[in-house]
């Protein structure tokens, strides 16, 4: 039984067009009991799940349950959810994971503070109830502190989970999001789109538990951990150009002075450059020095540019009017 409480008794009452999206591949245990939870708390709602490439049963049991099933061939949950952003009409959309491991009694909660605050997105944070290693594992949970000290560098934004595939939008949201990546980054990109555009969005605590046996997880710590860095860099780029090649303008910079002072304090007491490839290496480090400073002023109007061109989309799509 969840904690939480609605703000209205009846969500239906708020908002006509609920849409609840589940982007699946190999659940065939676990999307049935999602599909069915999330039948019992939004009655009214329409319920899609993406078939990604599932080589189970994950198709059947998503229809035995009541699901409008349909299905994206390029792999990858960005894909999916991208995929699912761009067909799907709603008022409000709700992204979920198939694996039941997210609470799903607390949607009415999150539903209500996201109408009744004015958001246009909230994210279900996780909390573990159980000591399991396995519900939420360090390598997962590792990264996604890493990559919020990255985001509350850049933004200076508290944000408890930046990995959270539990997440209510608004229409206005969904429709101006430009989604780009292809697999878990998604969720990533998610919060800095809201971030980057001051987007008024909340984070509340929900009950995040252990899979089914025989039930695996699709994340791998290795891999998705290289994922987060290279996001993270990403991410630092994009957002902050000017920054970005400043630092390595000042490292090239201060590489240069280290190599090319010995030359200089000798050609100053001589007259004489003893070691001219050293001499020439000095003078190409110092150029790309400044050929990285002059890219971060030009691609930071870029960047402005972009920043202002989604502001727009966004601003472009009215809010919906609840009753």
């Amino acid at each position: 039984m969840s904690k939480h409480q609605p703000l209205f008794t009846n969500i239906t009452h708020c908002c006509n067009r609920l849409a609840v999206l589940i982007p699946c591949k190999n659940e065939s245990l676990t999307i049935g009991n999602v599909v069915n939870q999330f039948r019992k708390e939004l009655p009214n709602a329409k319920i899609y799940v993406y078939d990604n490439l599932s080589t189970d049963d994950t198709v059947i049991q998503a229809k035995k349950a009541g699901a409008i099933v349909r299905y994206e061939s390029q792999p990858g949950k960005g894909n999916v959810v991208r995929r699912m952003f761009a067909d799907i009409d709603a008022d409000l959309y709700i992204l979920v994971d198939g694996d039941n491991t997210y609470e799903v009694e607390a949607i009415s909660f999150l539903i209500s503070k996201l109408i009744s605050e004015k958001l246009d997105m909230i994210v279900g944070a996780r909390r573990s109830t159980i000591t399991n290693k396995q519900v939420y594992r360090l390598g997962h949970r590792s990264g996604n502190i890493f990559l919020t000290g990255v985001v509350e560098f850049l933004f200076g934004a508290k944000v408890k989970d930046m990995l959270s595939g539990y997440r209510i939008f608004s229409r206005r949201f969904v429709k101006s999001f430009p989604a780009f990546s292809s697999g878990f980054e998604i969720e990533t990109e998610l919060t800095i789109h809201t971030l980057e555009l001051k987007i008024p969005f909340a984070e509340e605590y929900t009950a995040y538990g252990s899979r089914p046996p025989g039930s695996e997880s699709k994340l791998k710590t290795l891999t998705d951990g290289w994922r987060v860095l290279g996001t993270a860099i990403l991410l630092f780029k994009e957002v902050k150009p000017f920054l970005f090649f400043s630092i390595i303008s000042s490292l090239l910079g201060i590489l240069s002075v280290m190599i090319g002072f010995p030359l200089i304090t000798t050609y100053l007491s001589t007259g004489l450059v003893p070691r001219l490839p050293t001499a020439i290496l000095t003078v190409a480090i110092m150029l790309l020095a400044f050929l990285s400073f002059t890219c971060g002023l030009i691609l930071d109007s870029v960047a402005r540019g972009r920043l202002e061109v989604k502001r727009m989309a966004y601003l472009s799509h009215s809010e919906i009017s609840y009753e």
